[in-house]
């Protein structure tokens, strides 16, 4: 598969292939996953004999082989592996469990969907679709005594309504890196909720997009994390469509000076995306140290997105007097700054960039 960059705007542009070779191995220098205790993962980044992630059929649950091609539910969620973990879960995945909801069928009772791995590192291959007009509630857990590289890909059709808990309880052992991308259709709705109390390491990168206009998108999150534990997610919201909803937020707790949490929200907001509502939050309460980012990027300049001051403050300021006449410009001037870094290494000797870890 040819590679691609998705979007070449984006805030960390990406790799977009389900080939394994497409894509470098992390080092911890890289802005996705300069967070995280890569030294730890060393062989999530390798390709070896995995086991695989299974789970119990049932009426909505089924167990199928993997293929190379695109599933229909990658097409309809125009998935592809962003970075060397998913692709390696979803080139070596031998199976996948498949949740798949029926069109125009209401479920009333939860669909629990048990995962186990078969070796001591898995990989995992999970889809899930609604059909349009559906409505159910989808339980993962996950498999805590094991660890898992995985990937879920979610696919939720025209009006259609569907809720997915995936929960990590269990021994603080196992390490957990999962990729779970949502498609929202048109007029949808879709409520992710992540729940995170058990694994040494657990990675989740949350990305959704919205295929029609009017769809729904909730992300909610709750983790704790004690000991020595690592938890990282990693949120990203594509509003590529108008009138769509997205509202993202994360509560959780720490506990000893070894525990670590990361969260990272990302909204893009594309210039197509009109009439949109987003909304993105973290709230924590905390005895060591923890690490949060939220960032908005837009297809337009302050003014035009209504997030500029609504006032300019009384008290004088250097270059007031400019910044009031840009502000009243009836369409706004785009500026180009460039400046020329002749030494980037400070007192102590230590290499430093003004953009994190980015030699710019």
């Amino acid at each position: 598969m040819s590679t691609a960059q998705a979007p070449p705007s984006d805030l960390s542009p990406r790799v977009l292939s389900n080939d394994p070779d497409d894509h470098e191995t992390p080092h911890g220098r890289e802005e996705e996953w300069r967070f995280t205790p890569v030294a730890k993962l060393g062989d999530f980044f390798e390709s070896g004999q995995r086991g695989s992630v299974t789970a119990t059929e049932s009426e909505f649950v089924t167990m199928t082989p993997a293929e190379a091609d695109p599933s229909t539910v990658e097409k309809d969620a125009h998935w592809v592996a962003s970075d060397l973990p998913s692709a390696l879960a979803r080139t070596n995945a031998a199976s996948i469990v498949s949740v798949s909801i029926p069109a125009e069928r209401e479920v009333d009772d939860i669909v629990v969907v048990d995962l186990t791995g078969s070796q001591e590192l898995n990989y995992g291959r999970i889809e899930i679709s609604a059909g349009a007009f559906a409505k159910a509630t989808v339980v993962l857990r996950l498999d805590m005594t094991t660890d898992v590289s995985g990937i879920v890909v979610t696919d939720v059709a025209d009006q259609a309504d569907l809720t997915v808990l995936a929960l990590y309880d269990g021994p603080r052992t196992s390490r957990h890196v999962w990729q779970w991308a949502t498609t929202v259709g048109r007029d949808a709705s879709f409520l992710g909720l992540a729940i995170a109390l058990g694994g040494s390491i657990i990675r989740l990168q949350q990305n959704v997009r919205y295929a029609g206009p009017g769809g729904s998108a909730e992300l909610l999150g709750a983790f704790l994390a004690s000991d020595e534990q690592f938890q990282e997610f990693r949120i990203f919201v594509d509003h590529n469509e108008p009138h769509c909803v997205s509202n993202v937020v994360f509560k959780g707790a720490l506990s000893g000076a070894q525990a670590h949490t990361v969260w990272i929200g990302d909204v893009r907001v594309r210039r197509e995306a009109v009439g949109i509502e987003t909304y993105a939050n973290s709230r924590r309460l905390e005895k060591s140290l923890r690490l949060q980012n939220d960032d908005l990027e837009i297809d337009y300049n302050l003014y035009e997105a209504g997030l500029s001051r609504p006032k300019v403050k009384a008290a004088d300021f250097h270059g007031k007097e400019a910044y009031v006449a840009q502000r009243e410009l009836p369409e706004q001037v785009a500026y180009l700054c460039t400046f020329v870094l002749e030494d980037t290494t400070d007192d102590k000797g230590v290499v430093r960039y003004p953009v994190g870890h980015w030699p710019l």
